[in-house]
């Protein structure tokens, strides 16, 4: 509920694979249905996957924390455990990598959205309670902060989707979803995820 984009994105994954049997999945508003496929469109997964490679290769140079604007003892924990990722990138403990950059992400989200309180809460994404009121942005899921994030232009949209891939990887902190989804993280998402927060550094600096 509340989250049509990300459930757009898994309609339009799921579609990738559906197609080979003449099917797809169409959201109308609350409404989800079946429906006849057209011819499968190639070039699209083509493009997606040559997007990915795009990122994963992107070079970001040193991380530099110093534009983010960062009190002294932030900085402190956020150079710390930046030097944590990079020694999990190296001993090959994924897991630890993701719940390292996906904490770490929503702290610097979070910092950024109590820096620019007022731009946060008049975002159209800014969660809300039943009555409408946005809710006090200490009580904003990462989910929230990326999203916001992105409409207030600090991070890009390509960044943004790949946030997200990293929000849902953290899901898995808790064991029994990791069974139930059987998600074995391996060096590739360790990468993803190590790529994503130094893109989302690099965009918050450049803003």
């Amino acid at each position: 509920m509340g989250r049509f984009d990300q459930l757009d994105g898994f309609i339009k994954d799921f579609n990738q694979y559906l197609a080979f049997d003449g099917w797809q999945v169409v959201r109308d508003n609350k409404e989800i249905l079946f429906k006849k496929a057209g011819a499968i469109d190639f070039s699209s997964s083509s493009k997606t996957n040559d997007g990915e490679e795009q990122f994963l290769n992107k070079e970001f140079g040193e991380l530099k924390l110093e534009p983010l604007g960062l009190s002294g003892e932030m900085n402190a924990v956020v150079t710390q455990r930046i030097d944590e990722m990079k020694s999990c990138l190296k001993g090959k403990a994924p897991l630890a990598m993701i719940f390292l950059c996906g904490s770490t992400l929503e702290g610097l989200l979070l910092d950024l959205g109590c820096k620019n309180i007022q731009v946060f809460n008049t975002a159209q994404a800014s969660p809300k309670d039943k009555t409408g009121k946005v809710l006090p942005i200490t009580d904003w899921k990462l989910n929230s902060l990326i999203d916001v994030a992105a409409e207030t232009g600090f991070i890009g949209d390509d960044v943004k989707r790949f946030s997200h891939a990293l929000q849902s990887f953290r899901n898995y902190i808790h064991p029994n979803q990791q069974v139930l989804s059987r998600f074995n993280p391996d060096q590739h998402t360790a990468k993803i995820c190590w790529q994503v927060f130094q893109a989302v550094i690099a965009d918050l600096s450049k803003s």
